[in-house]
């Protein structure tokens, strides 16, 4: 993707998720992605990243994010779990047990790493660019009627 160097706060409704779709970017980088049902005051409605979301939402083909850049800005432990569920494909899901055994350094079955695991997901500042809602049975940073509705974009 090109690099998008405007920072600010961009929103377009979403008729599908009945919401609209906030992005915060900064030094070509996504911040935040949000749902919210009014935006931000200050909101524009055009950037690249919209445009992407957007196609997504369509639900006519798989859509990656591989080229747009997510500011981790999150402990390391946690970035370490988003990585992980950014080797989740289209389509695909995994279960929050499985997500500890992809991500280098954690046990599935020590309870800590499980919480970690689900703590990362849970405050996850990017749902959709980091597809939390590809997790089965963890909690996703989308609100759940957003969760739900991109889990049937990809027929999970």
């Amino acid at each position: 993707m090109e690099d998008v160097t405007d920072a600010g706060i961009y929103a377009r409704e979403s008729p599908y998720l009945d919401r609209y779709v906030q992005v915060g970017a900064a030094s070509g980088r996504v911040l935040s992605v949000s749902f919210p049902d009014v935006p931000d005051a200050d909101a524009e409605t055009d950037h690249p990243v919209l445009d992407q979301i957007f196609e997504y939402l369509d639900g006519l083909e798989p859509v990656s994010f591989d080229d747009v850049q997510v500011a981790m800005t999150m402990p390391t432990d946690q970035r370490a779990v988003l990585e992980s569920v950014l080797e989740i494909p289209y389509g695909d899901q995994v279960t929050v047990d499985t997500l500890t055994r992809m991500t280098s350094g954690l046990d599935h079955e020590d309870d800590d790493d499980i919480i970690l695991v689900r703590t990362a997901l849970d405050e996850n500042p990017t749902p959709i660019l980091i597809p939390d809602h590809r997790v089965r049975d963890g909690p996703s940073a989308a609100p759940p009627d957003v969760e739900q509705k991109l889990r049937s974009i990809e027929d999970l």
